[in-house]
């Protein structure tokens, strides 16, 4: 499917674009590309006056707030570097921005994404991030359960590995949104967004 419009009143959401997510090796694109991507979508989306959403995901010193449930991959008992939750300096320093941290997949999950974006009319979200079919996917099913239209920038996200990243894109996207390039949303958001 290709992109067909942007709401009047669309919010960009990046997810986990932190520091220390944003140094893991990811495809099919660089995490620097992607980061780069979504910053050209922050400041097309900053200069129109809609907002940025910036998600990263973080965890109590004590651990107290890692999901419990028994997984064969937990992050139950890591610990984490100085600095690793921190957003990306390309996306950081607008304090127009609206942040949140999340202690799940999902940017809806136990947060006030929701409540953030209703309160601001928002109907419509963009996503980008790392990692496709964690993150960004959780979110985007989430988004589409809570009534949002969704657009996924797809080269402006990225995975662990390649077919991740395809399944997320090929198999679950359509039935969740519309997906394209951050050149075709940058090219829509002109013509819908002056």
């Amino acid at each position: 499917m290709s992109l067909t419009t942007l709401d009047p009143r669309t919010a960009l959401v990046a997810i986990d674009l932190q520091n220390g997510i944003a140094a893991m090796p990811v495809q099919p694109y660089p995490a620097a590309e992607v980061v780069a991507r979504t910053a050209e979508l922050a400041d097309a989306f900053r200069a129109r006056n809609l907002p940025v959403v910036l998600v990263r995901v973080s965890f109590a010193a004590d651990g107290g707030d890692v999901l419990p449930g028994r997984t064969e991959r937990s992050v139950s008992g890591l610990s984490f570097p100085e600095g690793w939750d921190v957003i990306v300096d390309e996306l950081s320093g607008h304090t127009g921005d609206i942040r949140v941290t999340k202690h799940n997949w999902s940017a809806f999950h136990g947060t006030d994404l929701d409540v953030q974006l209703r309160r601001r009319g928002i109907t419509q979200v963009v996503l980008t991030g790392i990692a496709t079919s964690i993150g960004v996917e959780s979110t985007a099913r989430d988004a589409y359960a809570h009534g949002y239209h969704v657009t996924l920038a797809t080269d402006a996200m990225a995975d662990a590995s390649a077919e991740a990243h395809a399944g997320s894109v090929e198999r679950i996207f359509p039935r969740l949104g519309e997906s394209g390039t951050t050149a075709e949303v940058l090219e829509l958001l002109a013509k819908t967004h002056g």
